[in-house]
């Protein structure tokens, strides 16, 4: 083998070391970028009062993903979170939603109490349930918790908005449209980020 030949031969080593050197390299950075990306965003979408979420979803048969989505989406896990609307704790429910929905479980809770996550916790679930069986449809649902069931029951009469009486391919109101994306987001997160624990 001449000398030129040689040298391009040990050229060409020295240049794939150099770019086996630089993909680990950016292995590791895009592996710690990764991990670091999911720290952010499991600081973004915690999983607290998970005890209460558990003991809940499965009394009332609701989606652990749904309730903390729904906490996360209403009041970025704040128990002392209050609406300009009157909507109040974690889970931001009206004092008259309170009202109607111990009609079905018999409690006697006030306002304050839905500052307290256990029963903010508890009367997600209680809704949910009621909204998951009266429509049958988890978008229906949500739209429900944030617009009401009149409403939904509504736009689900109306085939501009639901081709079939059951789903909503979208409703009259883009608060309740962001809303959804925003809620259904969440779940994503929660189901890809706590696929293990949930």
């Amino acid at each position: 083998m001449s000398k030129a030949k040689g040298k391009k031969k040990a050229k060409r080593k020295s240049a794939v070391k150099i770019f086996a050197l630089i993909m680990a390299f950016a292995l590791v950075v895009l592996l710690a970028a990764g991990f670091c990306f999911k720290g952010v965003l499991k600081f973004l979408y915690p999983v607290k009062y998970g005890e209460y979420v558990e003991k809940y979803s499965a009394e009332y048969n609701v989606p652990k993903e749904l309730l903390y989505a729904t906490i996360s989406v209403e009041s970025g896990f704040d128990p002392e979170a209050k609406s300009n609307a009157g909507a109040v704790g974690l889970t931001q429910i009206m004092p008259s939603t309170l009202a109607w929905l111990q009609t079905k479980t018999g409690d006697s809770y006030t306002e304050e109490d839905l500052k307290n996550p256990e029963i903010a916790i508890k009367y997600c679930a209680v809704f949910y349930s009621i909204l998951l069986q009266k429509f049958g449809d988890v978008d229906a649902s949500i739209c429900a918790y944030h617009a009401g069931i009149n409403a939904v029951s509504g736009w689900l009469k109306d085939s501009e908005y639901s081709p079939d009486g059951v789903t909503l391919t979208k409703t009259p109101s883009a608060a309740t449209n962001h809303y959804l994306s925003k809620v259904k987001q969440a779940i994503n997160v929660y189901n890809n980020l706590y696929k293990e624990e949930l």
